[in-house]
């Protein structure tokens, strides 16, 4: 003997139930996602600080360097010129390389925004 195709109505749930449940399991899946962003970030950071802190390292260097330079451009210059002399002429050259980088920097922002 054949089974009938339709077995006869099933016992529906209301439908204040279902969307409950489609509540929960959404509120899961948003804490998974959140949770699997937290811990790509988490692990991008620690992938970077190594990197970071030796970029922050090779920054102090080079501004070290840089005064180093200026120190001895003064102290050139002061033989020149004197002291007080000196000083100010390498502050008027440091100001104007300074002074340079800005003006560049403004420019390619203005530019590129």
């Amino acid at each position: 003997m054949l089974k009938p195709a339709d077995p006869g109505p099933k016992e529906e749930r209301p439908i204040g139930e279902l969307v409950h449940e489609l509540i929960e399991e959404g509120r899961s899946y948003a804490r998974a996602e959140f949770d699997l962003a937290k811990a790509i970030a988490a692990a991008k950071a620690r992938a970077l600080a190594l990197p970071a802190a030796l970029f922050g390292v090779a920054f102090i260097c080079a501004l070290a360097a840089v005064t180093a330079l200026a120190v001895g451009i003064v102290l050139a210059l002061a033989r020149v010129l004197g002291p007080l002399l000196g000083g100010l002429a390498g502050l008027l050259i440091f100001a104007a390389v300074a002074g340079g980088f800005g003006w560049y920097g403004a420019q390619r922002l203005k530019r590129d925004l």
